[in-house]
């Protein structure tokens, strides 16, 4: 009996996981890595901190846990997998099952035959015809080509100045890696806030967190043309006419999908460029499958496809797409969540599932929201605060979860990315078993208490208002009156100053005559958190107040200007 021949193309994060699990569901297959790059099995996120200095040694991105570089000889002798780098596949002739290929530096071209096909290459980054954007100097973070670049930049200390197209998850890692280095860093993006998988209040959040690290970013403002002096990059010119002068300039727009080989073999191609394929990985063609960033796969929430470029998913893709290839189609890929996290130099940001905004788009309606601002461990254990959105739907299954802040974000997200996959509610995580001890977490987790918030105003036992909506009532000459129920000394310390009134809470109850004689009137109560803020409300409405609100996260999730003193 012939052993399966199988061909993987692209060697990076799909191709080498599909090629390792075949290899571990048949030790007889005959299995060929095809790879246009020179390096194999690439740790892509781990490019932004190579670039920074987090770690100095360049074969760290390519080896093992063990330490040992995955290179052909590594494929050839560990994996038993001939590892061809450094050639392109130039067709795929699904009639006569073979690839064609050609060496990129000898222009050898063959072609090899295949029983079973994986197509894992990757994407590609998005690069508009901005004029000037040939240049030197500007490049993408996307290769190794890429971050050798960046990182020599960095290492020379020449360039005192850069710009960084796009303020995604890709973009402000770039930022970080190049500040961090000594140069001084402008984000420009396009549309009004950074990171656009968060509502705009907590991405506000991580922009002020950027600002105060000595970034500047510009959002809600493009790139009208890259300017240079004998080929070589100058300056970036913005829309408005505004020249940021820079050696450096790093586009972060965004990724497509490399599916151009896929489609010119006639494979089905779906509305986002990626490839069409099934719960199994499998293309329209039975004996070609396709993983990673190439591919298109269901949003698990809504059923729609969707195209989610993450290393984790390309990887976890690559695992079924291999042992199907191997073993028939045995094993299912679900889609995604959307979970994701960045680091933003010592803050996190992450989200998982439905934003509000996504949410808005596709039209859900009844949904809630609540913001929780609260530690991620008690007080003396060094409490860091965070701040959460969580979104539910009218069943009160959980849709979306956001979280950013100096604190244990990961935890967080994953707590609630599981809630999500496993379809809880409210009502089933509002007494969650998780872990607890104080060097980990406060006694009732900080996930936990976000669902305690949507219980309460799923119950109506608490009216919240988002910061947003404060503030535009405030530009739109509305005047609540505004409660803060902390003390004199955090508010001496910081306090809003828009005409809040201080009562501290254990004073409340005595100076009811301080507040508005009509009990209709708009009372907007918070405090640090606003859990004195809820207790406030609860208060008022215990004494005949009607139109009492607590705004949802309180000053630690204010992201405009507060005052000192």
């Amino acid at each position: 009996m012939q052993p399966t021949r199988i061909i993987v193309i692209g060697g990076s994060a799909a191709g080498a996981k599909a090629a390792a699990k075949a290899r571990r569901l048949d030790e007889f297959a005959d299995i060929t890595v095809i790879q246009k790059a020179p390096d194999l099995s690439m740790a892509s996120c781990g490019y932004p901190y190579y670039v920074g200095g987090t770690f100095n040694d360049r074969s760290q991105l390519l080896c093992t846990p063990a330490g040992v570089v995955r290179d052909p000889v590594f494929f050839q002798k560990a994996k038993k997998i001939a590892a061809l780098v450094e050639t392109e596949v130039t067709a795929i002739d699904r009639a006569a099952k073979q690839v064609r290929c050609r060496h990129v530096k000898t222009g050898e071209e063959r072609a090899l035959g295949y029983d079973r096909l994986i197509i894992a290459t990757g994407a590609r980054a998005n690069m508009p015809p901005i004029p000037g954007i040939g240049l030197a100097g500007v490049t993408t973070l996307l290769s190794m080509a890429d971050t050798d670049y960046l990182r020599g930049v960095r290492d020379a200390g020449q360039v005192q100045q850069a710009v960084v197209i796009g303020g995604g998850l890709i973009g402000v890692e770039a930022c970080e890696a190049l500040q961090s280095s000594g140069i001084q860093v402008t984000v420009v993006e396009a549309v009004d806030q950074v990171l656009t998988f968060l509502d705009w209040e907590l991405a506000k959040l991580v922009e002020n967190h950027m600002q105060a690290k000595g970034a500047r970013v510009l959002t809600g403002i493009g790139v009208k043309e890259f300017v240079g002096k004998n080929g070589a990059l100058t300056g970036v010119r913005l829309a408005d006419g505004t020249v940021l002068d820079c050696g450096l300039a790093v586009m972060a727009i965004g990724v497509r999908p490399n599916s151009d080989l896929a489609r010119e073999a006639g494979l089905a191609i779906g509305a986002f460029g990626g490839i069409t394929v099934n719960q199994f990985m499998q293309t329209s063609d039975a004996d070609i499958y396709a993983a990673g960033d190439c591919v298109e796969i269901p949003n698990r929430i809504t059923g729609a496809p969707v195209f989610a470029p993450m290393g984790d998913l390309a990887n976890l893709e690559g695992r079924v797409a291999g042992e199907n290839a191997v073993c028939g189609n045995t094993v299912t890929f679900p889609g995604t969540v959307h979970t994701g996290i960045c680091k933003v130099f010592d803050y996190a940001a992450g989200s998982t599932g439905l934003s509000e905004k996504t949410a808005q788009r596709l039209g859900i309606e009844g949904f809630t929201t609540a913001v929780n601002a609260s530690p991620d461990k008690p007080g003396f254990m060094g409490a860091r605060i965070l701040v959460s959105k969580l979104l539910v739907d009218r069943d009160q299954r959980i849709l979306g979860y956001q979280c950013v802040g100096l604190g244990d974000v990961s935890r967080q997200i994953a707590t609630a990315a599981m809630a999500i996959q496993g379809r809880l509610t409210v009502e089933d995580v509002v007494n969650a078993d998780l872990p607890y001890a104080p060097p980990f977490s406060p006694a009732i987790d900080h996930f936990i208490t976000a669902a305690h918030i949507a219980q309460n105003k799923l119950k109506g036992r608490m009216t919240g208002i988002g910061v947003r909506e404060v503030w535009n009532k405030i530009q739109a000459g509305e005047r609540p009156f505004f409660l803060d129920g902390r003390n004199p000394s955090e508010y001496k310390e910081m306090h809003l100053g828009i005409g809040e009134t201080l009562i501290p809470m254990g004073a409340l109850r005595s100076r009811l005559a301080e507040l508005p004689a009509d009990k209709n009137a708009e009372i907007i109560c918070f405090c640090k958190v606003s859990l004195r803020g809820y207790e406030a409300e609860c208060i008022l409405r215990a004494h005949g107040y009607t139109n009492v609100k607590v705004m949802e996260g309180g000053i630690m999730a204010w992201p405009y200007a507060k005052k000192k003193g």
